[in-house]
């Protein structure tokens, strides 16, 4: 039977790129909920410690373990020995607490931060820039696997990797893990199944973000920006949107996928609140995992 096991990110309480949506409870009470919810894992996020002499009793106390956490790369326009020095502490971290691995997000001319941007202004790379891009990241990620601590790299709407077909030329000229996103890929407008045919064998992780198709048809994508689209609600836990997660899954279990299924919406946590979420968003992926063939762990 296959394994799985279910975490969520801190980004349900605490968002980092819009300090007004987020509750605030400390993270001892974060963790606290998400364990009421009966999820076993948490991504890191800006109220956790980064060293496991402080983080381990907290953690410990809510039968929680770190199921990853982001990683702000600047590879896109950088070099990778200053990003070998800015990720060092996050790395060492994630090393002593058994991590399964750092997500990296590009944030190199990312708009995704940009309240004013819209998400019509992305980066765009030629097919000449995403080869070099490519073998640049390949080369970082090679280096992270090797000092014990694998990257795993997450396409994101308003980002270089954002489409389906940019990711599909990414993985061409890449050697990367992958962290599939149904919700980023479905925003984006791709085909989640035919994403998870095509690159199955070199996905690592997986955020099952939700998406509300009537807020993101909705948006202007000329004039609004990302966190316009946050604001508004586009993204959910599931059971919460309009995404099929029994789908999405059972493709997964088919391509034998293993590891982490970790909930990421952020959305606002008075009009949603993180623990009812959390609990929502517990109960579909167990439902679909059950249906699909997976023993889920804790």
């Amino acid at each position: 039977m296959l394994k799985a096991q279910l975490g969520i990110a801190p980004i349900a309480w605490w968002n980092d790129d819009l300090a007004e949506l987020s509750d605030d409870v400390s993270l001892d009470e974060c963790l606290r909920q998400a364990a009421e919810a009966g999820l076993t894992g948490m991504e890191t996020g800006r109220r956790f410690p980064m060293n496991m002499h402080e983080l381990g009793p907290i953690l410990d106390r809510h039968g929680i373990s770190v199921c990853g956490g982001w990683f702000s790369g600047l590879l896109l326009d950088g070099d990778i020995e200053v990003e070998k020095d800015r990720i060092a502490e996050q790395h060492a971290f994630f090393v002593a607490a058994d991590a399964p691995c750092i997500v990296y997000g590009e944030t190199a001319r990312s708009v995704q931060g940009e309240r004013n941007t819209p998400l019509a202004q992305k980066p765009m790379l030629t097919e000449a820039e995403m080869a070099e891009y490519g073998r640049k990241v390949s080369d970082f990620a090679d280096w992270c696997a090797a000092e014990g601590m694998p990257i795993s790299y997450h396409h994101h709407m308003a980002a270089a990797v954002e489409t389906e077909a940019e990711l599909d030329l990414f993985m061409k000229h890449s050697s990367v893990p992958l962290l599939f996103d149904a919700g980023h890929m479905a925003f984006a407008g791709g085909d989640n199944q035919r994403v998870i045919e095509n690159h199955h064998a070199r996905i690592s992780h997986v955020h099952t973000k939700d998406v509300r198709l009537p807020v993101m048809e909705a948006l202007d994508r000329k004039v609004e920006s990302f966190l316009d689209a946050v604001i508004k609600g586009a993204f959910t836990v599931p059971g919460d949107g309009s995404l099929d997660f029994e789908e999405i899954v059972k493709a997964l279990a088919a391509q034998g996928y293993e590891g982490w299924f970790v909930i990421e919406a952020e959305q606002d946590p008075i009009a949603n609140p993180p623990l009812d979420m959390a609990i929502k968003g517990r109960a579909e992926l167990k439902r679909v995992m059950d249906a699909a063939g997976y023993e889920v762990a804790g």
